[in-house]
């Protein structure tokens, strides 16, 4: 990645980030030691347990190995997020260049507020193959929160995260894939603000359209940070929301697909956790959602997992699998909507 042309390289202090987001960071739910003990040792042996049956549904990374997955607590979690954001974005800043600072703070804000709500992560900018991330303390608010049999629930998270891995190890050029696009995004083209503002303003008086229009642009968020930007940057935003939903859709296709012969009542936690998907939080929680883009990744999963229920509904798992052969097979935005368009026009 060229310094010279990355918007972002510099910009934010990682470092700083970090160390705000730990400060700032809620503690976890209350466990006696022996508790936290265990959880930590089941969600590593449910990482490892959950590999086999996410490659037999998936027909995925046969033969390749299984890496053993970090289980982090919330400090642990935001110095991984930190790194990983720093190798993809282009470095910390230099010491004492006062730019990254203030962005170090608010991305430490950021962070803090993440990583009491997330509770795993495939991280496939770090280590030699990716890393596997699991949030140990989330895990166990939301499991008991949702009233859940905990062992079922850690394995049904492991089997959303593993899936992730899978996708990557089996398609290693996803990641490049993923690298190019951000690039992309941090690239500055010296266009003007009155450029930007004007794109701004036409999205702004447009916002009646239905969310997402009808090409399958996002709406909201999104929709405005998207409209703000040159046609490249735009481009590679879409790649990028695409790709997500995929991802998402299809981990939560398999989080199901597996069935009860591996987690007994998924069918309860399937329902617990998407009524606590649709919960309505606080104005303020909210507003923070929207603006970390949190509920954009919440309909991710909804219209990701339509798209590969109706495709592999249709043609099976290993035709869907098409999909993971390079850039061109990938669905286009609108057709995440129109999954019949996607079939027409990559399966014949």
């Amino acid at each position: 990645m060229a310094p010279d042309t990355n918007a972002f390289s510099g910009v934010v202090d990682w470092k700083l980030a970090a160390r705000t987001g730990v400060k700032l960071a809620r503690s976890g739910p209350a466990t006696s030691r022996y508790t936290a003990e265990a959880v930590v040792a089941e969600l590593a042996d449910a990482s490892m347990r959950a590999e086999l049956p996410v490659r037999e549904v998936t027909g995925l990374a046969d033969g390749l190995p299984v890496p053993t997955a970090q289980i982090l607590d919330r400090a642990g979690w935001i110095h991984a997020a930190a790194h990983s954001m720093s190798q993809l974005t282009g470095g910390d800043s230099a010491p004492g260049l006062l730019l990254g600072k203030p962005a170090g703070i608010q991305a430490g804000a950021m962070l803090a507020y993440l990583s009491s709500a997330i509770l795993g992560q495939y991280d496939p900018f770090t280590g030699d193959n990716g890393t596997l991330l699991l949030v140990a303390p989330n895990v166990v608010t939301v499991e008991r929160a949702l009233r859940v049999n905990p062992s079922d629930f850690r394995l049904w998270v492991c089997l959303h995260e593993v899936t992730h891995r899978v996708q990557f190890s089996s398609s290693p050029w996803l990641t490049q894939y993923m690298q190019d696009a951000v690039d992309t995004l941090g690239t500055s083209d010296d266009e003007s603000v009155a450029d930007v503002v004007g794109r701004l303003s036409a999205a702004v008086r447009d916002r009646g359209r239905p969310d997402p229009d009808a090409s399958g642009a996002p709406g909201g968020i999104v929709g405005l940070l998207r409209a703000t930007q040159a046609e490249p940057q735009r481009e590679a935003l879409d790649r990028l929301l695409v790709l997500g939903t995929l991802l998402e859709g299809h981990a939560d296709h398999v989080m199901d697909a597996v069935g009860p012969a591996v987690v007994p009542s998924v069918t309860t936690i399937r329902a617990a956790f998407d009524n606590r998907r649709r919960r309505k939080s606080n104005p303020v929680q909210r507003l923070i959602r929207a603006l970390l883009g949190m509920d954009a990744k919440m309909a991710q999963y909804v219209r990701g997992k339509a798209f590969v229920d109706t495709v592999v509904g249709e043609v099976g798992m290993d035709r869907f699998n098409v999909i993971w052969t390079g850039p061109d097979t990938l669905p286009r935005l609108a057709e995440i909507d129109r999954p019949a368009d996607w079939v027409s026009r990559v399966l014949g």
